[in-house]
């Protein structure tokens, strides 16, 4: 008969052998370590599995901030977990470096402005997104976010049909820079950016467009950047 092979020794989180001081650290540096080494953000649930019971994620996670004052990249809140990020103003010394960044296209104004819709509406159908434009949206344009993961099919509406309708992912709250939806910008603040009439949506008109087609993307609209014509 085959020997059996060892059971895996369960990870030590409780650290109950360690002075109070030297446990802390070493849970930041698991939590740390986690989020330093995964692809995506990473959520509490996950994070939870490698810290004492009593450990508070949130105080951990302010620890490991504070360390990184100064440093070129942050830890953020995203998609509903934690990521390491480079800070924005090294963006254009990383791009002029590795040349990332160069061939990622901006999306155009049209597409901005129907994933603003899609992030503040949904979920909501092609057919609907048509009538705020005042014009069909392509099932084509609708492809393309797909395609970038921005955004994907919801429920069928209760509509003649049952057309799907349409939601954001994860992926768009990462790519973005929101921890959740509900960190969207206010209807004001697009208001007074000139990008988006509330009275005039609730009524089923969609704004005229605003600058040049290619002339801006949804970082510049989150933000508030961009103005409209005298």
């Amino acid at each position: 008969m085959g020997r059996r092979a060892r059971a895996k020794a369960d990870l030590d989180t409780e650290l109950a052998d360690l002075p109070p001081d030297l446990r802390w650290r070493e849970w930041m540096g698991r939590v740390e370590a986690v989020i330093f080494a995964a692809p995506a953000p990473v959520t509490r649930e996950a994070l939870v599995r490698v810290v004492g019971r009593d450990c508070s994620i949130d105080l951990l996670i302010d620890d490991i901030r504070e360390e990184l004052r100064g440093r070129p990249y942050e830890l953020v809140s995203v998609a509903g977990g934690w990521q390491h990020r480079t800070r924005k103003v090294f963006s254009e010394a990383i791009r002029t470096a590795t040349g990332l960044g160069d061939q990622v296209r901006p999306l155009s104004q049209a597409e901005s402005l129907i994933l603003m819709c899609i992030a503040y509406y949904q979920p909501i159908t092609r057919g609907e997104l048509s009538q705020f434009f005042g014009k069909e949206v392509s099932r084509d344009l609708i492809a393309h976010l797909r395609g970038l993961g921005f955004i994907a099919s919801g429920p069928r509406a209760p509509q003649p049909g049952a057309p799907y309708t349409y939601v954001t992912t994860k992926g768009f709250l990462s790519q973005f820079g929101f921890d959740t939806l509900r960190d969207l910008p206010d209807m004001e603040m697009l208001e007074d950016a000139g990008l988006l009439s509330k009275d005039k949506l609730l009524a089923g008109e969609f704004p005229d467009p605003v600058g040049s087609p290619d002339e801006y993307d949804i970082e510049d609209i989150a933000a508030g950047a961009i103005e409209g014509d005298e």
